[in-house]
């Protein structure tokens, strides 16, 4: 209500009074103690900006605005603040005010409010963009400048990326492709061809552009109408594909600046930085669900695939093709493939991750591009038959390396997949490669069978899982597989604390116990120090979990004594640890039932007790032994 008589008052008396007499109101109450008159300050701005004059609007009420936002406690003050700044940014008409628009657009983007970034996002870029784009340099000044920060974090990036941060210049871009997207439609060379005079146009398919933010975000709104889009829509398609883009120019810079920019950005990111390919394959998809189907055809898959090089005789010559090995492999598989989908599209995703493992496997580069395709296709359920179907594909592939990868990847698959898809798929693929000609393949099986002991609550679904594990560790044939035994440890490790109970005590610790038994007998010392080294690790995070007095006494104890056996000789300041494990144990069973519910131990609760502690992390600080297994040491089973 104080705002409408503001207005009413505005509107009657001219510009050189409300400077004169509203104008004060404002600027003495801008720090004031409670925040509903800042709030009312900070609307007024916005409200009065018509009714100013406009030197005034961008100095005083300008300066005001940024005084307010910078310092200002209250979200919701800040949040008024943007929306009248975007309001301002409707009106100011002084091109020298672009680079503190552009340093207002940063300051608040970093805002550690979520209602002041989106406001941010649904009216201020919205508003500054329509300026830059009067004045003529949404795409010679703007954009550029938020690509050369992102450029800049990533080469300052080397040793610990500011994802926060890339997060904040990637989300401005993407705001910026609705408007980007209109100068491009109002900038071509059909746009005088366009006539609404009784046409009756087809309406615009709901699924044709990604849902905007903010109705300031809708191109149909910047355009001006959805007639007006549709009628442009029919032209723009019709003269990609029919008559080219010669003088062209908004989109010439779009396919000739802004994309190989970006791609070129994208194969700087790094790949095992889930977040960072999340955050550039949402922008792709974006902009290229906005900029159409057409486009995205015939002007950006050509330019990954001029880049990623992958035809068939590539794949089976051994080119260590380095950029198959960077983030451009999943943000062009998860951003740009995924963006339609009908048969031709899912066919080409597929051909193209079957390409992509098929390449690595046989250059034998790392695996990270393709496992970032699967993780972030594997966090939608549609993609996950898609996903089992390329892994097929290595299931059955002639190479081993290829075989490899597939079991390496079922891994990946089995933390998302549903237990249907589990049973039906994936245990049935691990099976076939558990029996395969190759020994290394086999091996490749192991985390992933693990892993489905760690995962899956199917009681039959485990008993295959056990049998086949039984089998590698008691069929003769894999008595002399050292590679077969250290992965078999290292992933009784990593699953051992989180699996079931009854897997742990009549499976794992057994087994342990065999394989530390068997390791005395080693008569090659590198072996033998590989398989104790491993076999620490194991014992170390196993130590954590609740063990029975049976399976202490019979399998835990013993073992860790077989075990410190090997590492009296191999590695003294291991064996101080392992002798202070099995006091600890032995203790315990001697005190069953004394401060411990009855017939359960737990070491690591036993070794936070007493001096043993000072003993036992003097000597963990000397060894080379991973932190995460160390911190384990501590943990209770969940």
């Amino acid at each position: 209500m104080i705002l409408t008589g503001c207005v009413a008052f505005a509107r009657h008396v001219g510009p050189t009074r409300v400077e004169a007499e509203l104008l004060p109101q404002c600027w003495e109450q801008i720090n004031h103690k409670y925040s509903e008159r800042r709030l009312l300050v900070a609307e007024a701005c916005g409200a009065l900006a018509p009714y100013l004059p406009k030197e005034m609007r961008s100095s005083l009420v300008l300066s005001m605005l940024q005084q307010m936002l910078a310092e200002d406690k209250a979200d919701m003050v800040r949040e008024a603040v943007v929306k009248s700044l975007a309001i301002i940014m409707g009106y100011i008409d002084d091109p020298d005010k672009y680079s503190q628009g552009f340093e207002l657009m940063l300051l608040s983007l970093g805002d550690p409010s979520e209602r002041v970034v989106s406001a941010i996002h649904q009216v201020f870029i919205p508003a500054f963009a329509a300026w830059t784009t009067e004045l003529g340099i949404l795409q010679t000044t703007l954009i550029p400048s938020l690509l050369a920060r992102i450029e800049k974090l990533l080469k300052q990036g080397e040793h610990g990326l500011d994802e926060h941060k890339l997060h904040m210049f990637l989300s401005a871009l993407q705001s910026l492709i609705p408007p980007l997207f209109s100068v491009v439609l109002q900038n071509a060379p059909f746009t005088h061809r366009l006539t609404l005079q009784g046409d009756t146009l087809p309406p615009i398919e709901v699924t044709r552009f990604p849902r905007p933010a903010s109705p300031l975000q809708d191109v149909a709104t910047i355009v001006g109408s959805r007639e007006m889009l549709s009628g442009l829509l029919i032209l723009y398609d019709y003269q990609l594909e029919h008559e080219g883009t010669t003088g062209w120019d908004s989109l010439l810079w779009v396919v000739n600046q802004l994309l190989p920019q970006l791609i070129e950005i994208v194969g700087g990111i790094t790949v095992t930085s889930t977040t960072c390919v999340h955050e550039f394959s949402r922008f792709f998809w974006r902009l290229c669900r906005t900029f159409g189907k057409i486009f995205t055809n015939t002007k950006v898959k050509p330019q990954f695939q001029e880049i990623l090089r992958l035809s068939e005789e590539n794949v089976d010559a051994l080119t260590g093709n380095a950029v198959l090995t960077k983030a451009t492999v999943p943000v062009y598989a998860t951003g740009v493939l995924t963006c339609y989908n009908q048969d031709e599209d899912r066919k080409l995703l597929v051909g193209f991750l079957e390409d992509v493992m098929t390449t690595l496997s046989l250059s034998h580069a790392p695996l990270d591009s393709l496992k970032a395709s699967f993780i972030e296709l594997g966090a939608n359920p549609v993609y996950h038959d898609m996903l089992l179907t390329v892994l097929w594909y290595g299931v059955v592939h002639t190479s081993a390396l290829v075989r490899c990868t597939a079991a390496c990847m079922f891994e990946l698959l089995v933390k998302g997949v549903n237990e249907t898809l589990v049973a039906q798929r994936v245990v049935p693929a691990l099976i076939t490669l558990s029996s395969d000609p190759e020994m290394s393949v086999r091996i490749s099986t192991i985390p992933a069978f693990g892993t489905i002991m760690e995962m899956v609550t199917h009681k039959e679904l485990l008993e295959r899982v056990k049998m086949q594990l039984a089998s590698f560790l008691e069929d003769p044939q894999y008595q002399d597989q050292h590679s077969l035994h250290m992965e078999i440890i290292r992933t009784f490790g990593r699953v051992g604390p989180n699996a079931e109970p009854r897997f742990r005590d009549e499976f794992v610790l057994p087994h342990l116990h065999k394989l530390a038994l068997d390791n005395n007998a080693q008569t090659t010392e590198r072996k033998r120090m590989d398989i104790a080294t491993q076999l620490f690790e194991a014992y170390s995070a196993l130590s954590c979990c609740f063990i029975s007095e049976e399976v202490m006494v019979n399998h835990f104890l013993p073992g860790l004594r077989c075990l410190r056996a090997d590492m009296e000789q191999l590695s003294p300041e291991h064996e101080v640890i392992l002798s202070s494990m099995i006091k600890e144990g032995e203790t315990k069973v001697e005190n069953r039932g004394i401060g411990q519910a009855e017939g359960s131990v737990s070491i690591a609760a036993s070794l936070v007790g007493e001096d043993a502690k000072t003993k036992f992390l003097s000597k963990m600080g000397q060894l080379t032994t991973s932190g995460a297994m160390l911190a384990n040491v501590f943990q209770r089973k969940k």
